[in-house]
């Protein structure tokens, strides 16, 4: 028991630096949930601030948009879940047919590229592409002799557009693990797919997806923990008041509620509410994993 303790102990030690880390920054500012039960007053701090209860939740609930914000949240944020499910898989799937080893890899690293940009770039660049007046993309748009788009500026566009632009951003991440998924794919099941005659599409239905099944169902019951996130650092780049009935969600809520409006409980109240319906999330979604394929953190 002693030599194992010997053996163990420097890995222990290992682990001390990032528990701290853990403890002061992830646990630690869990103590200002109790800001979400008073009506805070910086100057009195959280423990001499006033306690109110519920009131910050009734509130909440009295807002006029809160629902509308809501809704906002969760529709955009499944949209994000399917697409960025979809589209890195088909492209995975076509680059796999790709034999120039060079060009594949070009490829593969171009589509990467954008998920390395923060949104404060990218938005600055997709700002100018999708101008209304001598953007590229409504240049070709008013080529074809139709009317400008407002992509950011029309409710009906803006969700549908930060959809395709977070796809744009991260579908290169998605690509890079469903290629590795493919790479672990017997390659004596295509031999025998050929000899049985079966064309590169049979082989794709009776191979290749099957294959990778595993990790797509991994992957889609894992991101049912961000039902709640669409996207705090993408939308607030790129939405306006304009937008706010359909781009509004809740994390602009909050971030506006709490720093521009100085209600800080009702902003808290905001979060806590989010933070436990994505905690009951995040809890199915791994129980759905491990049942589903197989999949445990322990």
């Amino acid at each position: 028991m002693t030599k194992q303790w010997r053996l163990e102990l420097p890995l222990l030690l290992m682990l001390v630096p990032g528990t701290i880390l853990v403890l002061v920054y992830s646990y630690g500012p869990m103590l200002g949930i109790v800001i979400a039960f008073e009506k805070f007053i910086p100057s009195k701090g959280m423990f001499g601030s006033r306690w109110i209860g519920l009131d910050n939740f009734r509130t909440l609930l009295e807002i006029p948009n809160f629902f509308q914000v809501f809704w906002n949240t969760v529709y955009i944020a499944i949209m994000k879940i399917v697409a960025g499910l979809i589209v890195p898989m088909a492209f995975a799937l076509l680059l796999n047919e790709v034999r120039h080893t060079l060009l594949k890899r070009g490829i593969q690293t171009l589509v990467y590229l954008p998920h390395f940009m923060s949104w404060v770039i990218l938005s600055g660049i997709l700002i100018d592409i999708l101008s209304p007046n001598d953007g590229l993309v409504n240049t070709v748009i008013k080529a074809f002799g139709m009317e400008p788009v407002y992509f950011l500026g029309d409710p009906r566009w803006f969700p549908y557009t930060l959809v395709i632009t977070d796809v744009w951003k991260e579908f290169g991440f998605g690509t890079i693990i469903y290629l590795a998924a493919l790479t672990g794919i017997d390659p004596t099941l295509y031999e025998a797919a050929v000899i049985d005659g079966a064309s590169r599409w049979r082989q794709t239905i009776h191979v290749t997806l099957p294959g990778i099944r595993s990790v797509a169902v991994l992957l889609t019951v894992l991101s049912l923990g961000n039902v709640l996130n669409a996207g705090f650092d993408q939308v607030f780049n790129l939405y306006s008041p304009v937008v706010y009935e359909t781009g509004d969600i809740i994390d602009t809520l909050v971030y506006r509620t709490g720093l521009i409006d100085a209600q800080y409980g009702l902003a808290t109240a905001v979060g806590l509410i989010k933070s436990i319906i994505s905690f009951v999330l995040i809890v199915l979604s791994y129980r759905l994993a491990y049942r589903f394929a197989n999949y445990r953190i322990f």
